[in-house]
């Protein structure tokens, strides 16, 4: 009696329990849902993220009416005055900004630009018609191989400064429209006509010339 009695009760005890297992495996498959969800959303914002990198008209060329804004240094990404340049160089380095969008055109190397400051006596004619105060730019990208042109030295083939590349040691003269004065380049820097913009300095028109290298590299 006793025997049948604990089996009854054994058997009663051991039917509740079911649900439960039914119940932690519902449990099981909400959590593994709940985390592929996650995961999915995570990737989502990442895909977000990684598109946010490049906005709209960030690799676009310099557009009239940019300025122009450092590219390096502790000045990175602030608008460049007239101030800011060393009467007879160093170049420095620049990126085109939309101004309306604040966009930073540094999406594509072939946006980055070379700006110096030279005597307006110096400059040729058509050089000072797209300079503005002695201050002109260039493409900062070689048009041989593509490299960055980075010296500003006194030339192989003379007594003055001129823009170098490193990498095939291409020079160009940038008093005169930076045609080629030394080394392989087949053609002078694109030249970038420039304007004042309340104190800053802008752009006045797209590239003059081809921007880039001639061969991969």
């Amino acid at each position: 009696m006793s025997r049948a009695s604990f089996n009854i009760n054994s058997s009663s005890s051991e039917n509740p329990a079911e649900p439960e297992v039914d119940a932690g495996a519902e449990q099981t498959r909400r959590t593994l849902l709940l985390g592929a969800l996650a995961t999915t959303a995570c990737l989502g914002c990442s895909a977000s993220a990684r598109a946010g990198e490049d906005p709209p008209g960030s690799d676009e060329r310099p557009q009239k009416g940019d300025v122009l804004v450092f590219s390096e240094g502790d000045q990175e990404g602030k608008l460049i005055t007239a101030a800011d340049l060393q009467a007879g160089g160093p170049p420095v380095h620049a990126w085109p900004k939309d101004p309306k969008t604040s966009v930073v055109r540094s999406a594509s190397r072939l946006n980055e630009i070379l700006v110096i400051r030279l005597d307006p006596a110096e400059l040729d004619e058509q050089t000072r018609a797209r300079a503005v105060d002695g201050i002109i730019a260039y493409s900062a990208i070689c048009a041989h191989a593509g490299c960055p042109v980075t010296a500003w030295v006194k030339s192989d083939v003379g007594d003055k400064e001129v823009l170098k590349c490193m990498c095939h040691n291409s020079e160009y003269d940038p008093r005169a429209g930076a045609q080629v004065v030394f080394g392989p380049a087949p053609r002078r820097l694109a030249a970038l006509p420039l304007a004042f913009a309340e104190g800053s300095l802008s752009v006045a028109g797209n590239f003059i010339g081809k921007v880039g290298g001639a061969q991969p590299g």
